[in-house]
């Protein structure tokens, strides 16, 4: 009788934990760690890595991206600009397409090798097999941007700059911002902004 009273009651827990995680959209919120670190993934130049083996000395960039989305088009160059920032300034930097969905067609694993090698993607860019890790980061759109420090403890998310649809009227460059902030020991300024872009095509 007990041990049913005590399976109920974790259930319970449970339950109303996987509902407030929905309830408040489910995205990381700054300061968690990094989430399923070890998990591997395929990458465009057939190399099976986890989020934790492209790590580098000062921390990690995610990216949520893929092919076909008209925001990643739009934002290609900013995107080569933050990619290769961040590489030159030891953080480990990871593109991760999640759209399953499209994973017989423009997303495809060889519509992705094809892309990114026509954008000279010189860092990784890997399939998120069942869209498992965009769950894990509580990620919706595409470009979306995850900043971890050296700890792989999240420091930023959001988007790479404050004007998604024109590059030529930016007034702020987020993620450039925090990662400066980040490599001089500061505290993050502007720890959240709003990822503009499509909606990642999840698998259910």
């Amino acid at each position: 009788m007990k041990k049913n009273i005590l399976i109920s009651s974790l259930s319970a827990v449970v339950v109303v934990a996987l509902f407030s995680f929905k309830i408040t959209g489910g995205t990381l919120p700054i300061g968690s760690p990094l989430p399923m670190p070890t998990v591997k993934v395929h990458d465009i130049q057939d190399r099976i890595v986890s989020l934790k083996d492209v790590k580098q000395q000062n921390g990690l960039l995610v990216m949520f991206s893929c092919n076909t989305c008209p925001y990643v088009i739009k934002n290609q160059q900013r995107t080569q600009e933050i990619c290769r920032f961040a590489m030159e300034n030891k953080l480990g930097v990871i593109l991760l397409n999640s759209n399953e969905t499209q994973r017989t067609s423009d997303d495809s694993f060889e519509a992705m090798q094809i892309y990114g090698k026509s954008q000279g993607y010189n860092w990784y860019y890997a399939v998120d097999k069942d869209n498992i890790l965009a769950n894990a980061f509580g990620a919706s759109r595409t470009p979306e941007c995850f900043l971890f420090n050296k700890d792989l403890t999240l420091a930023y998310h959001g988007a790479i700059d404050d004007n998604p649809t024109d590059a030529q009227n930016v007034k702020r460059q987020h993620l450039k911002e925090a990662i400066k902030e980040l490599l001089s020991g500061k505290d993050i300024s502007i720890k959240e902004t709003r990822s503009v872009g499509c909606a990642i095509k999840k698998k259910d």
